[in-house]
């Protein structure tokens, strides 16, 4: 079954429920309150009888009459049931039957009930006890036919269940037009997307009107698409990335290669002039020795600094916790101060309190330690080097400034590429793997270093990792 269809019979249907259960209410709330109308009436005017007679008075023909009005019927009886007045001919069979003047004698209380005062026509009678001053009245009994009730109620009726069907069918065809207005554009999306391809992704459904369900669902797929659009485009890229990503580590092999092959060639020359003849010239042989330990330590600290680097790809844990940034800072100083001896001078600004970050302190420490052995190895005898701590905006932060040989701006970007050496005055016995590694410790934190420099007047190295927010205290 069409969904045109089914929304159409869906809604006529819970619009029929509806109605059947309005019609229904309305017609019983009516019904008892005609009925209760019936007998507050007959009440009132029993009520009013039996007050009349309790005074001594005598119900005459006038009184009679008013108490008589819209059908209700008065009766007045005595203490055996006899009657002694009445407006209305009671059957005899009524008469046998009608036992609220009865009850309303033993109990001493008024009684209401229902009896029929012809062959299909109930009425309503409401009985009261008196106790007159003078003559023989006990009881005086008001009732009033639901005759008109019923003729009421069959017309209010008749026209409720044709009102009902007209509202039903009227329904039905307000249903049926609201579905085939709400899913007008459902075809002119079906024709737009069957012109979507892979090849072409750029076509879009029409959105009719963005703030109905079939335009929110139109605007979705368009979103959807243009993500699709874009995902594809990015996977053009990502092609191009990995491939320049596999050139990238066929050139970082063949660089890694290279730059083991200069020390290893040298410590195997000096081993064979140590074999074949060294040995015998003491002056010689040490320089050999001295030359072999010196490569040998070479290759070893690119051995690290490329298990380092491999580490860090693979994503090795940190053991971060909260401490303070600048007594690491002041720990790397103080070592760097006794390597450098009385070379340059090294400053240390230390922060008036303590900078709280939450990092790996072996880490951290190495990443400082690259960034000061740079600065020192860089700065002619006699410069200064410094070594500031301090934060800003979240950040906890490490500024290392020297007053070296510099770089020029169009070598920065590429200082923290690896086995990047910028030139003969800056390749003094590095491979060119430390500001690669820091580099790689400080984005492992989630942080960053930035580096300003002007040649022949010195750098400016700034590391800088995220602080933990700051909990705020409420009184």
């Amino acid at each position: 079954m069409p969904i045109r269809s089914r929304l159409t019979l869906f809604n006529a249907l819970a619009i029929g429920v509806i109605l059947l259960v309005l019609g229904v209410a309305l017609f019983f709330f009516v019904r008892e309150a005609l009925l209760s109308r019936v007998e507050d009436t007959v009440g009132s005017r029993a009520l009013a009888a039996a007050q009349t007679v309790n005074s001594g008075e005598t119900l005459d023909q006038d009184e009679m009459e008013r108490l008589s009005l819209d059908g209700v019927f008065v009766i007045v009886r005595d203490g055996d049931g006899k009657i002694l007045t009445q407006t209305i001919d009671l059957p005899t069979s009524v008469e046998d039957l009608d036992t609220l003047w009865n009850q309303a004698l033993e109990r001493g209380q008024s009684q209401g009930g229902t009896i029929e005062i012809a062959e299909d026509t109930p009425a309503y009678l409401y009985a009261v006890p008196v106790e007159p001053t003078d003559g023989s009245a006990r009881v005086v009994e008001a009732g009033q036919s639901y005759e008109g009730v019923h003729r009421t109620l069959e017309t209010f009726g008749t026209v409720l269940v044709f009102v009902i069907l007209g509202a039903f069918l009227l329904s039905v065809i307000g249903a049926y037009l609201l579905a085939r207005t709400a899913l007008s554009p459902v075809g002119a999306v079906a024709a737009s997307a069957r012109k979507i391809t892979e090849s072409d992704l750029s076509e879009r459904l029409p959105v009719v009107n963005p703030k109905d369900e079939i335009g929110s669902l139109a605007a979705t797929i368009n979103g959807l698409l243009s993500r699709l659009e874009e995902a594809f485009a990015r996977r053009e890229e990502a092609l191009a990335r990995r491939e320049e990503a596999l050139s990238r580590q066929r050139r970082f092999v063949a660089d890694a290669s290279h730059e083991l092959r200069t020390p290893l060639t040298t410590i195997e020359g000096y081993a064979e002039m140590l074999e074949e003849w060294a040995l015998h010239d003491q002056e010689t042989a040490q320089k050999s020795v001295s030359r072999i330990r010196e490569e040998s330590k070479r290759v070893r600290e690119m051995v690290e600094g490329l298990l380092a680097l491999a580490r860090g790809d693979e994503g090795a844990p940190l053991k971060l916790e909260s401490q303070d940034l600048g007594s690491v800072a002041a720990e790397v100083v103080r070592t760097a101060r006794a390597v450098a001896a009385s070379k340059l001078t090294i400053e240390y600004s230390s922060p008036e309190h303590e900078i709280i970050a939450t990092f790996d302190r072996t880490r951290i420490r190495q990443a400082i330690s690259i960034l000061l052995d740079n600065a020192i190895k860089y700065t002619p005898e006699g410069g200064e080097v410094k070594v500031e701590v301090r934060e800003n905006d979240g950040w906890a932060k490490v500024v290392v400034s020297d007053t070296g040989v510099g770089i020029s701006e169009d070598q920065l970007p590429q200082i923290f590429e690896r086995f990047y050496r910028i030139d003969e005055a800056r390749t003094r016995g590095g491979a060119g793997l430390g500001l690669a590694i820091a580099r790689q410790i400080i984005d492992a934190h989630g942080g960053s270093i930035d580096a300003q420099s002007e040649p022949d007047k010195g750098s400016t190295f700034v590391l800088q990792i995220p602080q933990p927010p700051q909990r705020s205290s409420v009184l």
